[in-house]
């Protein structure tokens, strides 16, 4: 019983030596403190800046890549509400080439979702909420392409991709940059 009262009064021994031994150095471990505060702030700040402002880039990029009439192709856009009929279309075509262009370009453009999303929004860190955010993004611009857009059409499949695309970004890159800024 007597040890078990001494462990608490040497505890709070070794806590008032630390507190005078920290007073007796003056106020130069508080500026100190401040200035280690200070540049991780600093650096976090700016690392959002330049994810809002690829976020924007990212952001006009892909307005012009979709929302863009194409009166050439008016005859051939269909709406598609059927997973994976767009993307057998595109496999079927004889030029392997184009089937790429088509799937991989629909893969990148969601990748930077995956990438800045975490960033600049840190409340939608997790995988499943950077994945829900893309599909929405994407699903409003299929909506807007097949519903205002002269030649363009809805298609499910874009958004699998899109979205898809925005998963590979996340885990290969979003994932670290997220957890760097917001420790």
């Amino acid at each position: 019983m007597a040890k078990a009262a001494s462990r608490p009064r040497a505890a709070l021994r070794l806590r008032a030596t630390k507190s005078k031994t920290s007073d007796k150095t003056g106020g130069g471990s508080r500026p100190a403190r401040r200035e280690r505060r200070f540049l991780p702030f600093l650096v976090r700040l700016l690392a959002m800046v330049c994810a809002f402002a690829f976020m924007l880039a990212f952001a006009v990029v892909l307005a012009r890549l979709t929302l863009r009439p194409s009166p050439a192709s008016e005859s051939l856009a269909h709406t598609n509400l059927h997973p994976g009929r767009t993307l057998r279309a595109y496999l079927d075509q004889p030029a392997l080439r184009d089937a790429v262009r088509q799937i991989g370009g629909n893969l990148l453009l969601g990748v930077p979702f995956g990438i800045l999303v975490p960033v600049v929004a840190p409340r939608t860190r997790g995988i499943l909420r950077v994945l829900l955010l893309t599909a929405i993004v994407m699903l409003m611009v299929e909506f807007a392409q097949g519903a205002l857009v002269t030649g363009r059409a809805f298609d499910v499949d874009d958004v699998i991709l899109n979205t898809a695309g925005a998963l590979v970004g996340y885990l290969l890159l979003g994932r670290r940059l997220s957890r760097a800024v917001h420790s």
